[in-house]
């Protein structure tokens, strides 16, 4: 009988987006998964891939995400250390701490991602894009660059 093993992270679908690339002869489609990954101990991790069925391409994101695993820092009250502002290609992320009970004020896949770190007070600023994978890339680099 097989042991059965646990796993340390979980894992969660934040996107999948039809990708076509037009040729000289035909339009080759493909799909892109995005991939979000953690753990309760304040570890988190993004991936994307693309492939030419769904479940490859989040397969593949998985395994991409979980090379990207990063440390958050999370506050007592559970919020962010101090502010940050990050810029990630077109996405620029502002994070605000923010008093207990405030809860998240964050909008899209941001949200998601401070969801699935663990903050509870946290304030957000979404400026330049409304593209999924690089707010949430943005996201999870300005939470990455915090000092413990």
């Amino acid at each position: 009988m097989a042991k059965k093993v646990e796993k340390q992270f979980e894992e969660v679908l934040l996107e999948v987006r039809k990708v076509t690339r037009v040729t000289t002869w035909w339009r080759q489609m493909a799909f892109r998964a995005t991939m979000l990954v953690w753990n309760w101990k304040w570890k988190i991790g993004i991936g994307a891939a693309k492939w030419w069925d769904v479940l490859s391409a989040i397969k593949k994101a998985t395994h991409e995400a979980y090379k990207d695993v990063v440390d958050v820092t999370i506050t007592e009250n559970g919020s962010v250390p101090y502010a940050r502002a990050t810029k990630y290609k077109s996405a620029l992320i502002k994070l605000l701490p923010a008093s207990a009970g405030t809860w998240l004020k964050a909008w899209s896949s941001v949200r998601r991602v401070l969801e699935l770190a663990g903050y509870k007070n946290i304030l957000s600023k979404i400026v330049g894009t409304n593209n999924k994978l690089n707010n949430a890339k943005a996201a999870i680099i300005a939470l990455s660059t915090f000092k413990k």
